[in-house]
């Protein structure tokens, strides 16, 4: 893995046991898809575990992680980020987030399509959001092995990022790829690998 890119190992399902065992290999950055489970995880592991909330989120579940989260990966909406901001401020920190954009052809991915991203980021100077940054965008690829497919729909993400990038410089982060696709990934610029299988074996 090259070292410009943070391998978040995906940790859903994974007894404290099995994240113990990356952990003493000196793996930090660990990614759940569930709130319940990430909350009762970090109780129970290393308090310099970073947790990345992977998932797509509900507002009514972000007080339950606000005080330790790294970073949430999944943000798709305005009233999103003005509820992780409230509970940011609860804390007294900053929350970071990066902005999920729809890439993949299945309806089922949740994110923002490049119009719904671009009249985001013009409102967001209006909002008082002094309690999150949001740090870059991260993208589900289809679950397909089809390597143009894939392909395309990262580089889709890494232009939309690199053109954002003269008036929107403090988005350096690319959170796309994961265990069966993540060499591509990086090929396209990806900073942040979201890897389950090919650590932790296949789910349970």
């Amino acid at each position: 893995m090259p070292e410009q890119v943070t391998l978040i190992a995906v940790s859903k399902t994974k007894s404290p046991e099995e994240i113990m065992q990356a952990y003493e290999a000196g793996q930090r950055d660990f990614g759940e898809n569930k709130i319940q489970e990430l909350v009762w995880k970090q109780e129970e592991l290393p308090q310099d575990i970073r947790w990345h909330m992977i998932g797509h989120v509900q507002r009514n579940k972000v007080k339950y992680m606000a005080s330790f989260v790294h970073l949430i990966h999944g943000v798709d909406s305005l009233k999103l980020l003005r509820e992780i901001n409230k509970q940011g401020a609860k804390h007294n920190r900053v929350i970071t987030c990066l902005l999920q954009v729809h890439i993949a052809e299945e309806e089922s991915k949740f994110g923002l399509d490049e119009t719904e991203l671009m009249a985001l980021l013009k409102n967001l100077p209006g909002e008082s959001l002094e309690n999150i940054a949001i740090i870059g965008l991260m993208g589900m690829a289809t679950f397909t092995d089809d390597q143009e497919q894939l392909a395309a729909e990262f580089k889709y993400l890494s232009d939309l990022k690199t053109r954002l990038a003269s008036e929107y410089p403090e988005l350096k982060e690319l959170s796309m790829g994961m265990s069966g696709d993540y060499q591509l990934a990086v090929k396209y610029g990806s900073t942040m690998v979201r890897i389950g299988s090919s650590i932790f074996g296949s789910r349970k």
